[in-house]
């Protein structure tokens, strides 16, 4: 029977090796794979065509790929007696190495020449396998492979260990198949598990699998039905649009008309009386006319100042935004919106309290207003506004504003002068000004705090000290109208102020700053930097300029 086949080539194998991935292939087949031949130590890459894995060959080349001693077994797996070629093979001869039947089993045994031949029983496929010819050494092709060289890690004959491996380890293959056997046991072993968890991961995958097509259909089903109610609200929306667009379409024709006829009626008024007058001063006598002048100038005068538009009444401004956000039809946001409103400079408008005012490096701002030609709130942004922020007395001195498109028809506008001074403010929608622009804007320095601080008095602010002036200009000078004003809360105070040493001698004499119930004192709190009687307010003193400012200085010190 022909033995096994090449998985290359197709035909029966001819001295089969085996690859390191466990696939068979014959020489011929082997040699022809990969890249020609390079030098002899050198390896050389190839593919294996069963599957496709990246393999290198030994340095010496095919030749020194192991045989597939199983491959003939796999071939004979119905090999018969060797002998008679009628029965089933069913011993071994152990001398001769032959296979047997059973009834040659017996007749080699009563022979004289075999008599004394080992005849062993094949019992399981192992011994079937082994029942075959033996294998030689390719080295020593008469010398059976029956030693096993450790350092070598092959079997070898009895001629390799009396050469080249005479210093080798090396043992019969019947003592060692043990030990090896059980190393490969152990890695099967080990095999066979990652077989089960592999087969369980594989099986795992094709359940997910089947799980993402079954998810797969579900979320398509699920496009499907919001693709069919966004087509069916898209729809909904264009025919809304249709009816909305007819509408508008008719409201112009219908105010088109309106017009038509108002001015046609007028014109007709117009030409009757305009043919009367001139065939009454043409043909008419002096007397004629006269008498019917009063009517004829009543009526033309009536004519004339009937007023009309010399426009039409409505414009062919009709837009369609496709961007433009329209709410939600069948619960779904839909884009698109017909434009009628068209804005007009004219009549936006500015507001902000503090429109023509500003603080230096203090951020500022105003609101643009946008209006429709009938002066409605436009309702959309997207127009271009422009804003422009220049110093009058500084022509290099501008500022650079910021404009936010608030999306519903106002703009804010912010900016932060740097210096203080009269500005010349322009705003600007599609080129044109806007209802109160240019306008100026007045920027005054940065708001200034107080340095001093807020009392009563300079006596007790000061703690009795005389020299401490006050920015109100009241005066202590005259001692002797003090025992009738100094009263309880001024010494109350200077004791609060923690004015402790102040003696009876001192208050008799001349205070610089100001008193209760002195001259000067504005009768109440106020500041002492400035004479503020508001709290929160902004600081008017300048700079020092002279002594008493100096001095006045020196109170805000204290």
């Amino acid at each position: 029977m022909s033995g096994p086949r090449c998985p290359q080539c197709a035909q029966p194998c001819v001295s089969p090796r085996l690859l390191p991935c466990l696939h068979s292939l014959c020489e011929p087949c082997l040699r022809r794979l990969g890249p020609p031949e390079g030098p002899p130590d050198a390896a050389r890459p190839v593919l294996c065509p069963v599957c496709d894995a990246e393999l290198s060959l030994p340095a010496g080349g095919v030749g020194q790929l192991p045989p597939d001693c199983l491959a003939r077994s796999r071939g004979r797996a119905a090999a018969g007696c060797d002998l008679c070629a009628d029965g089933a093979a069913a011993g071994r001869c152990l001398t001769c190495g032959l296979r047997l039947c059973r009834f040659c089993c017996r007749a080699h045994r009563r022979q004289k020449k075999t008599a004394s031949h080992a005849v062993t029983e094949l019992e399981n496929t192992k011994d079937f396998n082994q029942a075959g010819k033996p294998l030689l050494c390719p080295s020593h092709p008469t010398e059976e492979l029956q030693l096993f060289c450790e350092q070598c890690d092959q079997p070898v004959c009895r001629d390799c260990v009396l050469g080249r491996h005479r210093q080798h380890a090396c043992d019969f293959s019947s003592n060692v198949i043990h030990r090896h056997g059980d190393a490969l046991r152990e890695l099967l072993k080990s095999s066979q598990q990652h077989m089960d968890t592999l087969e369980d991961v594989l099986s795992q995958v094709d359940e997910m699998g089947s799980a993402v097509r079954s998810r797969a259909e579900a979320v398509a089903a699920e496009i499907c039905l919001f693709a069919r109610g966004y087509v069916k609200a898209i729809e909904e929306h264009r025919d809304r649009l249709l009816k909305q667009l007819e509408d508008l379409k008719v409201q112009k024709e219908n105010l088109l008309h309106l017009q038509k006829a108002q001015l046609q009626q007028l014109l007709l008024d117009m030409r009757t009386g305009v043919e009367f007058t001139e065939h009454l001063l043409m043909n008419g006598s002096d007397v004629e006319i006269l008498i019917s002048k009063g009517v004829v100038s009543s009526r033309l005068t009536k004519l004339n100042g009937i007023a009309y538009s010399t426009q039409p009444s409505v414009d062919d401004r009709i837009q369609f935004s496709p961007h433009e956000r329209a709410g939600q039809c069948c619960g779904y946001e839909v884009f698109g919106a017909i434009l009628n409103k068209v804005v007009d400079p004219a009549r936006c408008t500015l507001l902000g309290e503090d429109l023509h005012s500003a603080r230096q490096n203090q951020l500022s701002g105003f609101t643009l207003l946008c209006k429709d030609t009938t002066g409605e709130r436009m309702g959309r942004g997207g127009e271009a506004v422009r804003v422009t922020i220049t110093h009058k007395d500084k022509r290099d001195c501008a500022v650079k504003p910021t404009v936010c498109d608030n999306g519903d028809g106002t703009y804010c506008i912010s900016y932060s002068p740097e210096e203080p001074g009269l500005y010349a403010v322009c705003v600007c929608v599609k080129g044109q000004h806007v209802q109160g622009s240019p306008f100026t804007l007045m920027v005054k320095h940065k708001f200034r705090e107080h340095q001093g601080v807020f009392h009563c008095c300079t006596f007790c602010s000061s703690g009795g000290q005389k020299a401490a002036r006050c920015a109100c200009g009241g005066t202590m000078p005259d001692t002797s109208s003090w025992h009738g004003v100094l009263d309880a809360h001024v010494l109350l105070c200077s004791i609060g102020k923690g004015t402790k040493s102040i003696s009876f001698p001192q208050l008799l004499s001349g205070y610089q700053g100001c008193g209760h119930g002195h001259k000067g004192h504005p009768g109440c709190h106020h500041w002492s930097c400035c004479g503020q009687v508001k709290e929160s307010s902004e600081c008017l003193w300048g700079p020092p300029s002279d002594t008493s400012q100096r001095s006045l200085l020196r109170t805000v010190a204290l």
